[in-house]
Parts: structure tokens; C-alpha cells; sequence
């Protein structure tokens, strides 16, 4: 059984910061690539940020600049740091995770979050 179990979030005003955190665990034997997606209401899950097994960053053009997602491999953790928040950052933002479970058998998969509220409003 494989948990990625999110902290952080809530509610922040314009301009402000946040940070999410999220932990893999259960019966892993390698993650690949992790990453944030979010989902504002009427709108399709996006892709925020990833971070490949490499270490190779992706950004979505909205928040370049003002996110960074860091990975920590020893930890099984991914973090998105947040800064200068707007208001159209207002989402659900989920971690994901592709990774590879121990086996027998090995297989690869992919794992979300629980999903947390993110409200930027004054």
C-alpha cells in the first residue's frame, strides 16, 4: 500500500506565501517523477510544477517565477513553495507521485494526494 499524505495550505492573502509539503510511503522501490497539480472550481486538474528523478524542473507558465518545487529523495518528500499569490491561484492542489512498487511483482503506478484547499483572498 503506497500514501502520499500532504500538509500546509489554508487561507492566504494577495501576495502571500505558502508552502505545501508531501510524503511517500509504503512499499516503494524507486519514485520517478513527482509533482503539484491543481484544480480551481469549473476548471480541469493542471499541471503546476514537476520534478523528475534527475532532479529536471518543470513550471507551468503562470507561476514561473514565484513557485519552486523541491524534491528529497532520502525523505520520499516533495514541497511546492509558494510565493506572491493571486487570487486565480485559488485551487485544490493534489501532489502526484510515479513511482515503481516493490515487488514480486514490480510494477510502476501512480499515486495522488488527498488534496488540499488553497484560498488566496483578501
Amino acid at each position: 500500500q503506497v500514501q502520499l499524505v500532504e500538509t500546509g495550505g489554508g487561507l492566504v492573502q494577495p501576495g502571500g506565501s505558502l508552502r505545501r509539503s508531501c510524503a511517500a510511503s509504503g512499499s516503494i522501490f524507486r519514485i520517478n517523477s513527482m509533482a503539484w497539480y491543481r484544480q480551481a472550481p469549473g476548471k480541469e486538474r493542471e499541471l503546476v510544477a514537476s520534478t523528475s528523478a534527475g532532479g529536471v524542473l518543470h513550471y507551468a507558465d503562470p507561476v514561473k517565477g514565484r513557485f519552486t518545487i523541491s524534491r528529497d529523495n532520502a525523505k520520499s518528500t516533495v514541497d511546492l513553495q509558494m510565493h506572491s499569490l493571486k487570487p486565480e491561484d485559488t485551487a485544490v492542489y493534489y501532489c502526484n507521485a510515479d513511482l515503481v512498487l516493490s515487488g514480486p511483482p514490480m510494477r510502476r503506478d501512480r499515486y495522488w494526494g488527498q488534496g488540499t484547499q488553497v484560498t488566496v483572498s483578501s
